[in-house]
């Protein structure tokens, strides 16, 4: 297994030009998960000791952080990110903060669930980031305010050890804590500024949750639905389908590259749990010349169980919602939505409820990882 490609000291001053061009990134194995941080999931950034120069909302703007050389405002260089004031020490004989020093921000989980990597970004933060960072992690039932996270009974996991890194960089860090959380704390020490924050991960859902609701969408990401493998990420990925309420935009589904030969396009997904669905949702919202022309769904039973097709290829049409109920509930683990030939689709949901073995299964893991 390759080692974690990691970033240390400044980068050089910004010299004019485009500003990413000497940012220091790589690829992380763990961004195959969903974003458990995103805002579209309910995400949140509810309490920092310290925001002086940049808001700790910054940390989960989903697009990349911009720079602007020349933004300045009363209290200095406007920074798209979190960047606190510089630490001082107790005296003039000791001016220089202690080892112990950090600041800290708090943040919500959009949902629950077992955390995989995080990417903490200084993008645009050359000499002004953290000399290192460390992430802690909890598992709090319901709506905490920040108090009662900084409060005492709540015990907090160090799930990224204090870590130099490096300024003007994607900094990832793999995560081995098999555990259930719902809040992170985010140190940077002994001060500075982080652009964004990203935490990869699998949806461990609430099973009581799920239970009251009884009929769901059990494809979906908050729900604990994931995708497994896709035929062609072009455009934009394939964990789009399965996010929280309909697409917005074009980006905000998925679309796939044109084809230039015979073969066609799909997506596999993990469902919650074993599931009887009932109905479909295939929604192309906002793909009008680049959707796809037709698409059928299948399951399977098990890992190495064999697919069945439930919804026969069906003809689509653009920037449209299509519904289906079937004639009979499907079961299933596992689902494919394959589309003809190529173009995209913005959402998938299907709709149905847990069997009692999948329910049986998705409360006995909940369990395991501390829920």
């Amino acid at each position: 297994m390759t080692a974690t490609p990691s970033f240390t000291g400044d980068a050089n001053p910004y010299g004019g030009g485009d500003p990413y061009a000497d940012y220091r990134t790589a690829d992380f194995p763990f961004t195959q998960y969903a974003n458990l941080a995103d805002r579209q999931l309910g995400a949140g950034v509810v309490a920092a000791n310290d925001e002086f120069f940049a808001q700790r909302e910054n940390l989960l703007v989903p697009e990349r952080a911009e720079f602007d050389p020349e933004h300045f405002g009363h209290k200095g260089k406007i920074m798209d990110g979190w960047e606190t004031r510089r630490r001082r020490g107790v005296s003039a004989g000791h001016p220089w903060p202690t080892a112990e020093d950090h600041d800290w921000a708090l943040v919500r989980l959009g949902a629950p669930g077992v955390i995989r990597g995080i990417v903490v970004d200084t993008a645009h933060f050359r000499g002004n980031y953290p000399q290192a960072v460390s992430v802690e992690a909890a598992c709090v039932p319901g709506s905490p305010s920040p108090q009662e996270l900084l409060g005492d009974d709540v015990k907090w996991t160090t799930i990224v050890p204090r870590t130099p890194v490096g300024g003007h960089a994607a900094n990832g860090f793999e995560v081995g804590v098999e555990a259930r959380f719902t809040h992170l704390r985010v140190n940077q020490h002994p001060d500075g500024g982080i652009a964004r924050l990203r935490v990869y991960g699998e949806v461990v859902p609430d099973p009581q949750w799920l239970g009251v609701l009884g009929t769901f969408d059990v494809v979906a990401l908050e729900n604990g639905g994931q995708v497994q493998d896709a035929s062609n990420l072009f455009y934009s990925p394939a964990t789009n389908t399965i996010q929280p309420g309909r697409s917005r935009k074009m980006d905000d589904g998925w679309e796939t590259r044109r084809r230039r030969d015979q073969g066609n396009d799909w997506i596999r997904y993990q469902l919650a749990a074993q599931a009887q669905i009932r109905a479909i949702e295939i929604d192309t919202a906002y793909l009008k010349g680049n959707s796809a022309g037709w698409a059928s769904v299948s399951v399977k039973d098990g890992e190495d169980g064999e697919w069945t097709e439930i919804l026969p290829r069906t003809r689509l049409q653009p920037d449209t919602n299509h519904r289906f109920v079937l004639p009979a509930p499907a079961v299933g683990t596992h689902a494919r939505v394959d589309i003809f030939p190529d173009g995209g689709i913005s959402r998938l949901r299907l709709f149905g409820s847990l069997t009692e073995q999948g329910a049986a299964g998705l409360a006995a893991r909940h369990q395991e990882l501390g829920g």
